[in-house]
């Protein structure tokens, strides 16, 4: 972390790269708040800002290189598992969902039926899905470990693509 304390609402951002992409990571006061993947910093950069609107965004310092080799070392190697504290932001129910996610070891995938039916609620399958959908925490949260009933892959925050190749890593 920062020598210097971050206020309340302040969050600092690096970019990286990864075998993904551009990686975006984001830290508050309480931990990461945000790990973005995508193609375009501008892009990642506007969809932090659209996250945290009242928040002051600043790029991080070199203290942060640290937090943003082990984030991209958990995207490279996923089973390796991840030990830096999360802040969380969301609903009581996505929350819920969220830390389901968390319980799904890599190399393993779940429905979205079965994720609904774990946290206790199976007719919510389209809220789980909403809920996965609004996961900024990629691969912290490994919404990617989520599939259709039959197995096949849908949608994604990050593009198909991404979730196959995460998805074949872990499988290795």
């Amino acid at each position: 972390m920062s020598t210097l304390p971050l206020s309340a609402n302040a969050v600092h951002f690096a970019f990286g790269s990864c075998e993904l992409g551009t990686l975006l990571a984001a830290r508050s006061s309480r931990g990461i708040c945000a790990i973005l993947l995508g193609d375009s910093p501008e892009v990642l950069l506007h969809e932090l800002q659209s996250r945290f609107p009242q928040a002051q965004l600043t790029a991080a310092g070199a203290d942060f290189e640290q937090q943003l080799a082990s984030i991209a070392r958990l995207i490279e190697t996923p089973a390796d598992g991840f030990d830096l504290p999360l802040d969380v932001r969301g609903s009581v129910f996505q929350e819920r969902v969220w830390a389901a996610l968390q319980q799904i070891p890599a190399g393993t995938t779940v429905s979205y039926s079965q994720l609904a039916s774990r946290i206790g609620a199976p007719n919510a399958v389209r809220a789980v899905a909403s809920a996965c959908a609004a996961n900024c925490l990629a691969v912290a949260i490994p919404c990617h470990r989520v599939v259709r009933q039959d197995g096949s892959l849908s949608g994604y925050r990050w593009g198909i693509a991404r979730k196959r190749q995460l998805l074949e890593r872990e499988a290795r």
